[in-house]
């Protein structure tokens, strides 16, 4: 039931008979056919970067979770409560762009092109299945750890569409790579997920940086050996856990639901967790994506504040 109704309502907006608006600003879409854990927040942040070194850089999104509703900018006064929790951590990282949420991305698009100093080009935050918006670029990431092409459909499966959704892309990014990717596995790829010719097909990973505590950005000493309590609320965190893997003791996993919203019983946990560690050489990890709703917290005790660390990453093309 569901691949037929996604497959009627692409067929419509294929068709025309449902409309699609285009804009003349750079609209450049990052997006995914898979429900989450791509990688999309570091390939936005790497945009980003490209981008606003001459130029002026909004970023769309529509606010995942979020405690507010309509169209909002984020400012000085924003939480990851009333924007969402990856719009809130780009705007925390990039004080110089705009970052906007409104789940009616043309409306929010509208709104933005009317700013006294409009943006030269807009970045949409998961928008690929957003068919009433026909972007200028459509970015579409795959996860190399959980291949689209031996997933399923929702319910039974990861897959918002079916994978002909991947032809409407201009470039399809296999992330999460391994750092020594083989000539062998790439072609592997391209003939597995049959793209056209014209779709451009690239592969990237993720460079990680020093841990640094969520609240004091005070950076942890990774020459002696940790016990780690890796607290997440993302889908996925392989590449996370292989990273804090090369210079940990220990590691002990406390996984939540993506985009989770901890509560007072939930910090309950995680300290319990944490006091059942050795005192000495102990601390909690954090993905930038938890941090972002952890940070404005208030069942936090200062004690714990002082053992929370997350770790920046960066995408690197291969």
């Amino acid at each position: 039931m569901y691949f037929l109704v996604t497959l009627v309502r692409n067929l419509l907006f294929d068709l025309g008979i449902l409309k699609s608006k285009r804009f003349d600003i750079p609209i450049i879409s990052v997006g995914n056919i898979t429900v989450g854990g791509t990688g999309k927040t570091p390939h936005i942040e790497y945009f980003i970067r490209e981008f606003s070194q001459d130029k002026r850089v909004a970023v769309l999104s529509a606010g995942y979770k979020r405690k507010s509703s309509g169209f909002i900018i984020a400012d000085e006064s924003s939480t990851a409560q009333t924007v969402g929790d990856e719009p809130f951590q780009i705007f925390c990282k990039f004080e110089q762009i705009i970052v906007a949420v409104d789940r009616n991305r043309v409306q929010a698009i509208e709104n933005l092109l009317a700013l006294p100093c409009p943006p030269d080009v807009i970045l949409l935050d998961d928008a690929f299945q957003y068919r009433k918006l026909t972007p200028s670029k459509q970015i579409v990431l795959v996860d190399y750890n959980r291949p689209v092409f031996n997933d399923r459909i929702l319910p039974c499966g990861r897959l918002r569409e079916g994978c002909r959704g991947l032809k409407r892309a201009n470039s399809v990014i296999v992330t999460k790579c391994p750092n020594n990717l083989s000539q062998q596995e790439r072609i592997f790829w391209k003939e597995q997920l049959k793209l056209p010719q014209n779709i451009d097909l690239q592969f990237s990973t993720f460079d990680f940086f020093p841990l640094k505590n969520i609240f004091s950005h005070e950076e942890l000493n990774i020459n002696k050996s940790y016990n780690f309590l890796v607290v997440t609320g993302v889908v996925s965190a392989k590449s996370l856990y292989e990273y804090l893997g090369k210079f940990a003791h220990k590691i002990e996993k406390l996984e939540f639901a993506d985009h989770h919203d901890f509560s007072e019983k939930d910090i309950k946990k995680i300290e319990q967790f944490f006091l059942n560690l050795p005192q000495s050489n102990s601390c909690i990890i954090v993905t930038e994506k938890d941090a972002a709703r952890l940070i404005h917290n208030r069942y936090i005790t200062d004690n714990i504040k002082k053992k929370i660390f997350s770790v920046e990453i960066k995408v690197r093309f291969l």
